[in-house]
């Protein structure tokens, strides 16, 4: 993936903290002719030894699941915030562009057939999840019915990716003058939008985190 030196990310802490927050991915991967890609909610995972897993489900009718083994990279993309920049905020003449943050990570896919590893992924995604929701009765697979449970386990198929490379990009104007730098964020805090004021705030935290270095 191209990504020029000076919005290239390198800390991996802060991917990783990424990659939790965007969850909601997509994957890629290749059936011998053509790519094909599905969005779907994985989690990163990591031993302590460090290493890093993705671990999620699809659809037992999905054909990507079916291209998936351990012969074979796949791609996986998680997308913050983005938004488009304006030439008419710089104080010299550029070209209309976008901002954005994103990561990538490859690594071989493996399918989870062991009965019991699916449902403790599927049930810790709920809870994960569940939590979210303050309200008093939540959602919890250990007291839905038996067969139920197995019906739903028998229409989906688990996976875990073991990441071998991360690679992020961070694009957010730092190869504008100070002045130009400030200006585009006063100029994305005051558009209201959602993406908008989150790449601003991105601007902000990488500006302080570069004065502290």
């Amino acid at each position: 993936m191209y990504v020029p030196s000076h919005f290239k990310e390198d800390d991996l802490n802060r991917i990783k903290d990424f990659i939790r927050t965007n969850d909601f991915a997509t994957v890629v991967s290749w059936d011998g002719t053509r790519p094909l890609a599905s969005h779907l909610l994985v989690e990163l995972e990591e031993d302590a030894s460090g290493n890093l897993r993705l671990n999620g489900h699809m659809a037992r009718g999905n054909p990507l699941w079916k291209t998936f083994n351990t012969d074979t990279e796949v791609l996986t993309v998680f997308l913050g915030p983005h938004t488009y920049i304006s030439p008419t905020w710089y104080s010299v003449q550029a070209a209309p562009t976008w901002n954005y943050i994103s990561a990538r990570a490859y690594g071989t896919p493996r399918i989870i057939s062991d009965h019991d590893e699916l449902y403790s992924l599927l049930q810790h995604l709920v809870e994960k999840h569940e939590s979210l929701d303050h309200s008093s009765a939540g959602y919890d697979l250990t007291k839905l019915p038996q067969d139920f449970v197995e019906k739903m386990m028998g229409g989906v198929v688990g996976f875990q990716i073991i990441v071998e490379r991360i690679e992020a990009s961070y694009k957010l104007s730092q190869n504008r003058s100070e002045a130009d730098y400030h200006n585009i964020i006063i100029q994305l805090r005051s558009r209201g939008d959602e993406n908008s004021r989150e790449v601003a705030e991105a601007m902000v935290r990488v500006y302080a985190e570069k004065k502290t270095e």
